[in-house]
């Protein structure tokens, strides 16, 4: 039996069914997903909002309040951005949930999030770098070796937040690190930008923004936003399959770029969790690709546990077990064996020592 809220996303019909317990878990299970105000969308576009009982009415609609204000909030940090790149003559471009609202996805609507990622060419990282920190964005990354565990290996440099405003801002060169063997090729990622000529700024491509979800979603190790991330693939999905050609192009590109297993793993679980409708053709071209993944069984127990709902009413007794195996296979999925098991011991000690009483 699915989750409420998977069962609430694919049929928003079944709100009409629910008791004042039911709506509670519901709320809950949205809230602890990140995806309240998308709920309240998805109940507004179904023509339900007036049916809904006054106090999770109360709830949704204060998530979307705070979206509509974070939105504003976004496309004043966007038009920052934009300008000071501009400046050293950069295109500012923009990935994952800024590029959802500037090009005003479906994907978009409540969907909110810490930071602003960019994607920018790697041999102008230094000269972006100096511009962003002159306009007041700063690293908090002090510590030596999480320095150069970003510039060394990973595909971003190390995290900006604003002195003034508090906004953090993440300078990608590639959609994955640049040490693990599925790293795609970062120029055919910019050969294929898109335009926003409303408001001079790119995107990826309609086929390289689901396989960057999917990359960053299935090369994951942290399950807190896993149902949202699923939830964006699943929307993704049904916009841009309107397209011509669009699941032939996808298929393609994700060979191009070594992402067809992401990919295997994207069309899988978004037709499993949200049954996303995707041609049976479709799948089985994508398992064909996909030839290195591991075993379908052991992978659907891990991450059908995964990637639902951030609530303990979705949880099993395996549940902490899937996410902390996947959280291992997401550090061997990035780094070599010599690399990720100090680099996990590090990380196990830091934590530890951070728990012990002063």
């Amino acid at each position: 039996m699915k989750p409420l809220l998977s069962a609430i996303f694919i049929n928003p019909q079944l709100a009409l069914e629910l008791d004042s317990i039911q709506w509670d878990y519901l709320i809950r299970q949205a809230r602890n997903s990140h995806v309240l105000a998308r709920l309240g969308y998805l109940l507004e576009e179904a023509q339900l909002f007036g049916q809904i009982p006054s106090k999770p009415f109360l709830h949704i609609r204060s998530a979307q309040t705070y979206f509509e204000r974070f939105s504003i909030s976004l496309q004043r940090e966007i038009v920052i951005i934009h300008d000071v790149l501009k400046s050293i003559n950069v295109p500012l471009i923009l990935l994952k949930g800024s590029a959802y609202i500037v090009q005003n996805d479906t994907t978009a609507k409540g969907r909110v999030f810490s930071d602003v990622d960019i994607f920018v060419p790697e041999e102008k990282l230094h000269d972006v770098e100096l511009a962003l920190l002159k306009a007041g964005w700063f690293s908090n990354t002090l510590d030596p070796y999480d320095v150069k565990y970003y510039r060394k290996w990973m595909h971003e440099i190390p995290p900006l937040r604003h002195l003034k405003r508090q906004t953090s801002i993440d300078v990608h060169h590639n959609i994955l690190p640049k040490i693990t063997r599925f790293c795609p090729d970062a120029k055919q990622l910019l050969a294929n930008i898109v335009k926003n000529t409303e408001h001079d700024l790119w995107v990826l491509s309609p086929e390289d923004r689901v396989l960057h979800s999917a990359t960053h979603l299935f090369h994951e190790g942290d399950f807190k936003h896993g149902f949202r991330d699923i939830s964006d693939l699943d929307m993704l999905l049904k916009m841009f399959s309107q397209q011509d050609d669009f699941w032939e192009k996808l298929l393609q590109r994700a060979k191009d770029l070594k992402q067809s297993i992401p990919l295997y793993y994207a069309l899988r679980y978004t037709h499993l969790i949200l049954e996303t409708p995707i041609p049976k053709k479709i799948l089985h071209l994508s398992a064909s690709q996909s030839t290195m993944r591991i075993n379908t069984k052991v992978m659907d127990s891990l991450f059908l546990r995964a990637l639902l709902p951030e609530h303990k009413s979705c949880n099993d007794r395996w549940t902490g077990v899937a996410r902390w195996v996947l959280f291992v296979r997401s550090h061997w999925l990035k780094m070599p064996l010599y690399l990720m098991i100090p680099h996990l011991l590090r990380k196990t000690c830091r934590h530890m020592l951070s728990k012990e009483p002063h």
